[in-house]
């Protein structure tokens, strides 16, 4: 579905994105492991149209997206789940919620329904500022905005920072559903062992390249991976 090739990336003087190739196959769940500054999160920043990169390809579907505006590319069908959520924090989680499909004109509420569906929670807080959310309620309330454009990629970069081991479970137990509905998910995670564990292909980044890459199982099992990022 999602193809990305000889990506490079420059910060200044600086190359964050080395060279990078890597497939996003549907109805698959992949994931980008790898250290704090490892390029990840200019992966994605780059995919949705938010950084320019200085060549290569990012093809999705047969159809180039290289240079194309962020909201040409959630039109087409990939949408971000930020890192640091990025809520409107003076405003409702509906409001939130409705703001996440702001290119559809069709009727919303069947979605947001199943949005409500997906996190219980959040329809108890519907009336409820966003700023006022714990930081788990934040994250669903995140993914769940990214939800409402109907993608056919939902990138997540980092949902897990800074939440509970509980929530954290919880969460990668709504990536596997909202996989198992239907949607490919290209995810970011500092939580190697729990991103590797949801994952059917993921890919290890440092300083800007990809430096290995097989099934989520097989870098489990990577005694390099294990003593790199699982702490074993």
């Amino acid at each position: 579905m999602l193809k990305i090739t000889d990506l490079c990336v420059n910060y200044g003087g600086i190359e964050a994105v080395r060279n990078i190739s890597f497939e996003v196959p549907d109805g698959k769940i992949v994931t980008l492991i790898g250290a704090n500054g490892a390029g990840k999160s200019t992966t994605l920043r780059t995919i949705i149209g938010l950084v320019k990169a200085k060549e290569g390809s990012i093809n999705l579907d047969g159809e180039e997206l290289l240079g194309r505006s962020t909201t040409v590319i959630v039109s087409k069908g990939i949408t971000l789940s930020p890192e640091g959520r990025h809520m409107f924090p003076d405003m409702t989680v509906l409001e939130n919620l409705k703001i996440g499909a702001y290119l559809r004109t069709d009727d919303l509420n069947e979605d947001i329904e199943r949005m409500y569906e997906l996190f219980p929670i959040l329809k108890s807080r519907k009336w409820q500022a966003a700023g006022t959310l714990s930081g788990g309620e934040q994250q669903m309330l995140a993914v769940a905005r990214a939800l409402m454009c109907h993608p056919k990629i939902l990138m997540m970069d980092e949902p897990s920072l800074g939440l509970a081991p509980k929530i954290v479970r919880q969460i990668f137990e709504i990536i596997k559903k909202i996989n198992e509905q239907g949607t490919t998910i290209l995810l970011n995670e500092q939580n190697a062992n729990m991103a590797l564990q949801a994952a059917d292909y993921a890919y290890v980044m440092e300083t800007g390249r990809i430096t290995m890459s097989g099934t989520g199982k097989e870098l489990l099992r990577d005694s390099s991976v294990k003593k790199a990022y699982l702490g074993l």
